[in-house]
């Protein structure tokens, strides 16, 4: 494993994705330990994708972490999934992966159904504002998006907790891309995100990004200025985050 820190965000990288997976396990399984320790629950915020999908095995894996204690949310959903698509919500694949495999004390999933996305936007922000997030299991998008939020709709400063975004071209060819969707045009055009600042209030940070078609991004993550022009660069600026990578999504560094 190499480690190194580029200002204040800590990166490991591991010889494969499967290795990558399981050192972010265990560094996010005692976090969770530490914290419960501490208090008597705690509040994570989860992604949803495949390159998840080894982290999220290897946590649920384990057989010390109290669950029960722990409340569950995720941090995107689509707006106007296609009835014959709602098993691709972000909610499906979450329950799939973690939420339905472990007994959390709560669930609290984002109604990608919502007839209102603006109106579960404030319902979700509401949820997040009275239980403030401990830890953030994260990923980074093919154009640097952190959440839902593309570098055109991305804001730093954003007031918002929850907002509607319109998704770019890029982010919807990244679900075709990773086997979510048969096609673009079956992809849908909006989403309803956690914010930029919303996701980095959070004191623990976990952020995982397999593959080569993450490299590009992970070089602009890490070498490039940070603005909104890459979103993930803003984990930069956060003393708490990790970036774990393997030799594919690290290729260009």
């Amino acid at each position: 494993m190499r480690e190194f820190t580029k200002d204040l965000l800590r990166v490991k990288i591991m010889p494969d994705r499967t290795e990558m997976g399981k050192v972010a396990a265990k560094d996010i399984h005692d976090r969770i330990l530490a914290l419960l320790s501490e208090k008597p629950e705690i509040n994570m915020v989860f992604a949803a994708a495949p390159s998840q999908n080894e982290v999220l095995a290897s946590l649920i894996a384990y057989t010390d972490i109290e669950w029960s204690r722990i409340n569950a949310y995720h941090m995107d959903e689509y707006v106007g999934l296609a009835a014959e698509d709602i098993d691709k919500s972000f909610g499906r694949f979450l329950t799939d992966h973690i939420f339905g495999k472990v007994p959390f004390k709560s669930v609290e999933l984002i109604d990608c159904k919502a007839a209102d996305a603006e109106a579960e936007c404030e319902r979700y922000s509401a949820l997040l504002r009275a239980n403030p997030t401990d830890i953030v299991v994260m990923g980074i998008g093919e154009n640097g998006h952190i959440a839902f939020n593309d570098p055109w709709v991305a804001k730093f400063d954003d007031d918002k907790t929850v907002k509607v975004v319109e998704l770019d071209e890029v982010c919807r060819q990244q679900q075709v891309n990773d086997g979510c969707f048969p096609c673009i045009d079956r992809v849908p055009k909006q989403a309803m995100t956690l914010t930029c600042p919303t996701l980095v209030a959070a004191p623990h940070l976990f952020c995982i990004v397999p593959a080569a078609t993450k490299a590009n991004a992970v070089k602009r993550t890490l070498e490039g200025e940070i603005n909104e022009n890459c979103p993930a660069t803003l984990l930069r600026r956060q003393p708490n985050a990790v970036l774990y990578l393997d030799d594919k999504s690290s290729g260009l560094l």
